[in-house]
């Protein structure tokens, strides 16, 4: 039976090197159409994972949105 985890804790306040990571983080565990629904492109779990969760929360935590990360040139 799956368990349902906990999501990884946001700290605060968010450092430069949290929020790269949590960009890279947006990035690689975006959504993927597949026949049984939108599934996370690199792990295909049901999408938003864990890792993309944290990421967003991450970003929303340093008050920033996905849109101003990318164009903030993080990498």
């Amino acid at each position: 039976m799956p368990t349902l985890l906990d999501d990884f804790p946001v700290l605060t306040p968010v450092t430069d090197e949290d929020l790269a990571i949590a960009v890279r983080a947006v990035r690689t565990y975006a959504p993927e159409s597949w026949p049984e629904g939108e599934l996370c492109r690199s792990e295909r779990v049901p999408y938003p994972c864990r890792l993309a969760r944290w990421g967003r929360a991450t970003l929303e935590a340093a008050g920033l949105t996905e849109a101003q990360a990318e164009q903030g040139g993080w990498a």
